[in-house]
């Protein structure tokens, strides 16, 4: 594994979401090169008038003069906001893929209009930041501590410098929780809730979650197995302190879960195996980090990976870790399982 991903669980304490990143391995270090801020400096939504006030889940309100609309924000929680209405011009984190496509954390912002301040880990142009003048830079935490994800360590203190900050918490809760809190900021930020799309997309996620509680109920015998993979290590990960596998369990999905003695390596989050030992847990479906930091199913090349029951029966799915926080993009995960479990044959 590359020393970024050392350094990461040195610094942070956690691996997030349980998936190995193998930060700076996959991504090429694109950051720089990105588009210049496209559109208008208004947002898509008429933002309001007036001050703007938001208590994130640090307990940190942040208040200005008037509704910001130069925001900056992690990836995924840009997405979340796009899909809601609101536009955010620049982002950090996984945005753009080698060949410059749109990351799945991306969603469907278009990539090539928006000013990427760094593209991976521990990458974050300061100047550039400093230039484009934010009103407010917003992220996950994956920590207690309100760790701001994906914002260096060692430059965190300058970035802080140049405009306050606003963090949802993605740390030991269900997906439900910080879906609402990306619901209550984008309505802060003046999007429009009650709006067919986005009224409809939260009772989709509703009628989702009743699927997979009646899939789950009716399939008690179906293990699922969350996993990511790397070049040396296959993690296993616990539904512990994960928001969509704690969900997901939650609504009776029955989980290999690694002994709390075994993911302490992994800060709690998840377990370590070698390729050889990756048949150490029975499971009927396997479900596999698709972010692109990680090895996809496809490119698997062990011959261990290939003989387990759950791929030879073509029961791999994938998996979310740092989900889209809309509801329009949580609803698939939900119905991806619940089709998973329905339709799963018992083979471990």
């Amino acid at each position: 594994m590359p020393n970024a991903r050392a350094t990461h669980l040195t610094r942070r304490g956690i691996l997030a979401a349980g998936g190995a990143l193998g930060l700076g391995a996959v991504l090429a270090a694109c950051g720089d090169d990105d588009a210049k801020n496209g559109g208008s400096d208004e947002a898509t939504t008429a933002a309001k008038s007036g001050p703007w006030t938001f208590k994130d889940d640090r307990g940190t309100t942040v208040e200005l003069d008037k509704v910001p609309t130069k925001i900056v924000a992690f990836v995924g929680v840009a997405a979340a906001l796009y899909d809601y209405g609101i536009e955010v011009k620049g982002v950090f984190g996984p945005t753009k893929t080698q060949d410059g496509k749109a990351d799945v954390q991306a969603g469907d912002m278009d990539v090539s209009k928006l000013t990427v301040f760094g593209n991976v880990w521990d990458q974050f142009n300061v100047e550039k930041y400093a230039a484009f003048a934010p009103e407010v830079l917003i992220s996950t935490t994956f920590d207690s501590a309100g760790t701001l994800w994906y914002v260096p360590e060692a430059s965190k203190d300058k970035i802080a410098k140049l405009a306050p900050s606003a963090a949802i918490s993605v740390y030991d809760r269900q997906l439900t929780q910080p879906l609402e809190r990306v619901w209550e900021l984008a309505e802060s930020l003046g999007a429009d809730l009650k709006a067919d799309k986005v009224a409809q997309s939260k009772k989709d996620f509703e009628a989702a979650a009743e699927r997979l509680r009646k899939a789950a109920k009716a399939r008690p015998e179906i293990k699922v197995m969350a996993g990511s993979a790397s070049q040396d290590i296959f993690y296993v990960s616990g539904t512990n302190l994960s928001i969509d596998l704690e969900y997901f369990k939650a609504l009776g999905v029955n989980f290999v879960e690694p002994p709390e003695s075994a993911k302490k390596e992994g800060g709690g989050w998840f377990e370590s195996l070698s390729w050889e030992n990756v048949d150490k847990y029975p499971a009927d479906i396997i479900m596999m980090d698709d972010r692109s930091s990680t090895i996809q199913p496809a490119d698997i090349t062990e011959a261990t990976w290939k003989k387990l029951p759950a791929v030879k029966a073509g029961q791999v799915i994938a998996r979310s870790p740092e989900p889209i926080l809309s509801y329009a993009k949580c609803t698939p995960l939900l119905t991806s399982l619940a089709e998973a479990i329905e339709k799963a044959k018992k083979v471990a």
